[in-house]
């Protein structure tokens, strides 16, 4: 499995409040996390990063998980507790009071994936036929686009498109969504932040994972035309390339 972990701060932000990264547990099995920190001051960076920590953390801990459902009960465990702990810390920090975190948790189990969010991070399934977002965004215009009052295309340019309606830790409890699917041979899987959706279409991105370069070089090229568009926001993106349980040779980055 080849997995990779890019992070840019963009061209306008002082500082990066993304955080995110690949970790594996005891099996070796992976977890991929994007997390994009909101709040004053650095309060942002310090909750996307006390996401991360705490949930890499845990899963590093792990021994191996047999099937979905365990995965799906090992990840809403895991976001409550962070937003316990992130929650709790805001309180107790007046500089951090309200901060919070979208985030975007991804599980690997041989041909199995389970996607846990929370906020407007986004998860899609890649592969020769199709670009599929799997996550559905908690943010105030696709309210709007569910409910019929804007069209998609009116989403992209609305005032208030990076509005979110649910984070991680400005809350004392909160839901994040859970699902599982089926992974194919050679899918590819990739979280990442608004900074780079808000820059890339979904026909650029599929455009760029079909170039033929590597992942690592397709995801630099993807933080380089959302700087080039402005770069507003700060980038961030896993990319992880799927293939067969036996396949697997430790190959990672």
């Amino acid at each position: 499995m080849k997995a990779h972990f890019l992070t840019d701060r963009g061209q306008v932000r002082s500082h990066n409040e993304d955080s995110g990264g690949v970790f594996y547990n005891v099996a070796g099995q992976a977890q991929a996390i994007i997390a994009d920190g909101m709040g004053g001051h650095q309060a942002g960076d310090v909750a996307s990063q006390m996401a991360t920590r705490l949930l890499q953390d845990k899963w590093e801990k792990t021994q191996q998980v047999d099937t979905p459902e365990m995965a799906e009960a090992w990840v809403k465990d895991a976001v409550q507790e962070a937003n316990t702990a992130i929650f709790q810390h805001a309180q107790e920090h007046e500089a951090c009071h309200g901060m919070g975190t979208t985030i975007v948790i991804a599980i690997i189990l041989d041909d199995a994936l389970t996607i846990a969010h929370i906020g407007d991070s986004r998860a899609y399934v890649i592969n020769n036929e199709q670009m599929k977002q799997i996550t559905e965004d908690h943010s105030f215009v696709n309210a709007l686009v569910q409910s019929g009052q804007i069209s998609k295309e009116e989403a992209v340019y609305h005032p208030r498109k990076n509005v979110v309606l649910k984070a991680l830790g400005t809350e004392e409890n909160v839901t994040c969504d859970v699902r599982t699917l089926s992974l194919e041979q050679n899918d590819l899987l990739l979280l990442c932040t608004d900074g780079l959706t808000d820059k890339l279409t979904d026909d650029e991105i599929y455009s760029m994972i079909y170039s033929g370069e590597e992942l690592c070089h397709i995801g630099k090229k993807m933080i380089q035309v959302a700087n080039e568009r402005g770069g507003e926001d700060n980038i961030s993106l896993v990319l992880i390339q799927h293939d067969k349980p036996e396949e697997r040779a430790g190959e990672s980055s």
